[in-house]
């Protein structure tokens, strides 16, 4: 099976598809996928892991630069025939904090790429691997948001990180604070969230992903001049496209030939241990 979006695979799925062999998934993420389940029944998940991280990347940071230097508001007031107001001031992006909350192939992309814009890293992750030189690791989560000018989050959706930020997180960053979620939706409480921005604790949000997708068009999300919205298009790229396909299609290739294409993209690696690949 190739798996693109996020249909739900449930126990129901695998105990009626009795010869389905692997999922692989055209792309990362498994959320709606019952691993447990593809396990008990033998069946490999795979993913095609990095290949649509660059462009993931690539959203988040054009997220945050849009932000910072409030281009939305700039766009529609020029629209409108509102030249520039010689007081008004924005802030750069160099010398910001930048908060990267997981640190897996895009989190840690991410981070390279802020750095290099000029801005401080820190690091929320549960590895205990070397940081890249610059970079601050900061194991309480309350405490990166305390810190932070701009969070980023870059975690798997799991029963753990379901609501990670809510309203006592929102209370807790900085004032005028930016929350960028390339993620899963359901990582952010979105009712908190449009309290933090409509209360002023937030200064904006830049948003791929939503609680509930697509969402509804009344959504009082869309309602707020200080939100960048897109629809889950983050790894959408004609080249990310392309390298999600070969890794999903070298992935089931080599499991029906009894191999493992790339370990790192095999979520179940007990399913492979069972069959000797």
């Amino acid at each position: 099976m190739l798996l693109r979006g996020s249909p739900p695979l449930t126990a129901r799925v695998f105990e009626a598809a009795r010869g389905l062999r692997i999922v692989a998934k055209h792309g990362a993420g498994v959320d709606s996928v019952d691993l447990a389940a593809a396990t008990r029944h033998g069946v490999a998940v795979m993913v095609a892991g990095g290949a649509n991280a660059d462009a993931v990347v690539e959203h988040a940071l054009a997220m945050m630069l849009a932000l910072v230097r409030e281009l939305p508001a700039f766009d529609r007031g020029t629209r409108q025939g509102n030249w520039r107001d010689l007081n008004h001031f924005t802030r750069d992006f160099r010398e910001r904090t930048v908060g990267i909350v997981g640190f897996g192939q895009i989190g840690e992309r991410t981070a390279r790429l802020a750095q290099a814009c000029g801005a401080q890293v820190l690091v929320h992750t549960r590895s205990e691997a070397a940081l890249p030189e610059g970079m601050v690791r900061e194991a309480a989560l309350d405490r990166l948001l305390e810190r932070a000018d701009i969070v980023s989050l870059h975690c798997p959706l799991t029963e753990k990180t379901r609501g990670l930020i809510g309203a006592a997180q929102f209370a807790r960053m900085k004032p005028g604070a930016i929350l960028i979620n390339t993620a899963r939706g359901p990582v952010v409480d979105e009712t908190a969230l449009v309290a933090a921005l409509a209360g002023g604790r937030l200064a904006a949000a830049g948003l791929d992903t939503f609680a509930v997708e697509p969402p509804d068009p009344a959504n009082p999300l869309f309602a707020l001049p200080n939100v960048i919205v897109t629809p889950h298009v983050a790894a959408a790229t004609t080249q990310a496209m392309v390298r999600m396909g070969t890794i999903a299609a070298n992935n089931i290739i080599s499991w029906l030939r009894g191999e493992v294409y790339d370990r790192r993209n095999l979520l179940n690696p007990e399913v492979a241990a069972r069959s000797g690949a």
